[in-house]
């Protein structure tokens, strides 16, 4: 379950937040334009600040202001341009599909173009349902921008007095996903769980964490920060010394169970980072209610049973060597975490040394770029493009929506039918899948709530007060659960329509009607110019590919100390994790698509996970070598260091070329072999053991690369 989900938890979220903002400015805006005018004025402004209101998400406040002002600006024309054209219908058909065409291409400008997107649409689709005169266009679009900038205004206010709160719930956030993704990490030591499904789940949350972790990086480490600001920017960065850690845990799972199935071991350690994980929860709450988090978990009981009993294990006769390494491993790497844990815990008071690292540096690097120009729009005008093809199935699915709502044999309400369109079409069949189940559910849901307080009572108060309740739901629950949305938007509508015209009954039957035609126009058009996720594969996986090859290389500079901080090495650690949550997310999409549509599915799921496993071996070797630091042979480990990650970036090389020839790599290469002085280090065991298995998966990358590729030709 989504930590937002939780009643204890959604209270101090910046969805809850971002909820009640917009609903107190929408119905406040549209109260004091009531006050001031008649009702058919105030309206116009509460769509005003309703649209304006979508793009009011947490972000950095130059990011901010620029999108709402943009869409102010934006929504203001196409409300002056479709009501000057909804007197002459064949004209407001060409300007409607036209709108919808540029609209849906602004996605090309990545994450922050979808609301962009959808405010057009939605200041579009509400502009059709008036018919005015040139004078009354100019004036109802006049009150739109009104709305739209006071509600940009009253936003951007809050947001620069809650600057560090809203930072505060985007940190937090990170947090209870790391904590989530630590709780998947103890199922591994269930031998009750199966191994794949486990591995299944942790590339999932690992999409999810790869996300948050970028938003706070974007809110907390963007422009000049503030002496308040040392808290969470000391959080941040001890946040992602724990996530390193948590990569170093991964081991030879499979291994483990055969052997300690019987005892408790594996047990212990199940709790022991099961206990972590709502350890990290504790933080997370704590930093959302601006107070420093204090540690109650004592992981002693569970840590000196552990080293007792692994101490008792190494006295006994016939205990496997390498089951007896790799349970020490694995118990001082959970050991590890653990210190980490409670240096997070240090890290939220004031008073705690800087963790921030290479703090002179420029941070932009790691930051998001979001770049609105023109040259990105012209690029993706082409028939390959993902997003022109998105375009003009928008276009032809709106288009065919209104021509069914100009034949229906009621006074129809077409956009509700183009909205509905513009809500469940998505660019990938998945997300269209998703939103189609939810709308339609919703709606009926909506309607059903709708009816039910309009049969209790008529109270404009009581209706007032829903509406309030309503609006704030919308946009609290529109990433997280948008069935929800779905009811509050329509109940949104609905009451509206109530206060504003208290006789009419027929309405709600309206709108399911409406809801159901645009859901199904929706998914006819969803195969119209469809663009599959398999056809995207070839170019993430080479972009793993090459994220990887820059990561080993980083990593080696730093494993060698021949870096002068970690800083290239976290930059390069960060594509490579975006680059492979790319990829899942990917996969998770083609594998709800219609199975026709999924190719090398197990293939690819593979080269996730060993490509997985390789951040996992190197942030083990880092680990490692950090804790011998004192007894280091330090130009053989640095000989022994470049041999593996030469060889390792070699086989990366012939993996790329398989991907393009899709045939197996040359795997004639020699083994490593360490020094024969330097046998005696007691680290070279576990040493070789790491880069042993980080050339087994890179052997594995490559032969599941040319898998793919075979595949992908027969696609």
């Amino acid at each position: 379950m989504h930590y937002a989900l939780t009643p204890r938890t959604f209270l101090y979220s910046h969805y809850f937040a971002t909820g009640l903002r917009a609903a107190a400015g929408v119905i406040g805006l549209t109260l004091l334009a009531l006050a001031a005018s008649d009702l058919r004025t105030a309206m116009t402004v509460c769509i005003g600040a309703l649209c304006t209101s979508l793009m009011d998400l947490p972000g950095p406040l130059r990011h901010k202001f620029n999108e709402m002002l943009a869409s102010v600006l934006l929504g203001t024309v196409l409300t002056l341009l479709i009501s000057l054209c909804a007197p002459l219908p064949w004209l407001l058909f060409i300007v409607v599909a036209l709108v919808s065409f540029l609209a849906s291409m602004m996605l090309a400008f990545g994450r922050r173009g979808m609301p962009l997107q959808f405010a057009a649409l939605f200041s579009m689709t509400l502009a059709m349902q008036n018919i005015l005169t040139p004078m009354q266009s100019l004036a109802h679009a006049g009150l739109f921008m009104a709305g739209g900038l006071a509600y940009l205004w009253y936003a951007i206010g809050l947001a620069w007095l809650l600057r560090r709160r809203i930072k505060e719930q985007v940190l937090a956030e990170a947090l209870y996903e790391l904590a989530l993704y630590v709780d998947i990490k103890a199922g591994f030591y269930d031998i009750h769980t199966d191994l794949d499904a486990q591995l299944v789940a942790l590339i999932r949350r690992q999409v999810v964490l790869a996300e948050r972790q970028q938003a706070a990086r974007d809110l907390i480490l963007r422009g000049r920060r503030s002496a308040s600001d040392q808290v969470l920017v000391q959080v941040h960065y001890a946040m992602l010394d724990l996530y390193e850690l948590v990569l170093a845990t991964q081991t030879d799972y499979a291994l483990l169970r055969r052997q300690y199935a019987d005892s408790e071991l594996l047990t212990w350690m199940r709790d022991l980072v099961a206990k972590a994980a709502h350890d990290i929860e504790s933080v997370a709450y704590a930093v959302t209610r601006h107070r420093a988090s204090v540690q109650k978990v004592s992981y002693t009981p569970e840590l000196r049973a552990l080293d007792e009993a692994i101490t008792r294990l190494e006295g006994q006769p016939g205990v496997s060597r390498e089951g007896l390494d790799l349970l020490r491993s694995a118990y001082s790497r959970i050991s590890g975490m653990v210190g980490t844990i409670a240096q997070l815990h240090r890290a939220t008071t004031p008073q705690a040394d800087s963790l921030e690292l290479a703090p002179a540096v420029d941070m932009t690097p790691f930051l998001t770029q979001q770049k609105y120009e023109l040259g990105v729009l012209r690029d993706n005008l082409r028939m390959d493009s993902p997003i022109f093809r998105f375009s003009l199935r928008v276009l032809l699915a709106v288009l065919a929506g209104l021509i069914v709502a100009g034949h229906l044999p009621y006074a129809s309400h077409g956009y509700w039918i183009v909205l509905t369109i513009a809500v469940i079409l998505k660019p990938s069949y998945s997300m269209t899948r998703q939103r189609r189940r939810d709308r339609l559910v919703g709606t009926l849901v909506g309607c059903a709530l709708t009816l039910l307080i309009l049969h209790i009572t008529r109270s404009p108060a009581v209706l007032l007060a829903c509406l309030f309740i309503a609006t704030a739901a919308g946009p609290a629950f529109v990433t997280i659960k948008y069935r929800y949305t779905a009811v509050a938007a329509s109940m949104q509508i609905l009451l509206q329509i109530s206060l504003l015209l208290p006789e009419s009954s027929h309405v709600v039957g309206e709108r399911l009607v409406d809801t159901v035609l645009g859901a199904i126009i929706a998914t006819v058009f969803s195969f119209v110019l469809p663009n599959w996720e398999y056809r995207s594969l070839p170019r993430l996986l080479r972009g793993v590919l090459q994220a990887s090859s820059a990561y080993l290389a980083a990593s080696r500079e730093l494993l060698q100390e021949r870096a002068e901080n970690d800083f290239v090495y976290r930059l390069r650690r960060k594509q490579f994790m975006d680059s492979l949550a790319a990829l899942s997310a990917a996969l998770l999409r083609m594998q709800d698509e219609p199975a026709s549509k999924r190719h090398a599915v197990e293939e690819i799921h593979q080269f996730v996970l060993k490509n997985y496993l390789v951040a996992s071996q190197i942030a083990a070797i880092r680990l490692l070598l950090r804790n011998h630091a004192e007894a280091l042979p330090r130009d053989a480990v640095n000989s022994w260091l470049e041999q593996s990650c030469d060889q390792a970036c070699r086989r990366l090389a012939q993996a790329r070329q398989a991907l393009d020839a899709g045939t197996p790599p040359d795997a004639t290469e020699p083994q490593l072999t360490s020094a024969q002085a330097e046998d005696a280090w007691s680290g070279w065991q576990p040493l070789q053991r790491r880069t042993r298995l980080l050339d087994a998966d890179v052997r594995q990358i490559a032969l599941q690369a040319a898998m793919i590729a075979q595949a992908l030709k027969t696609a």
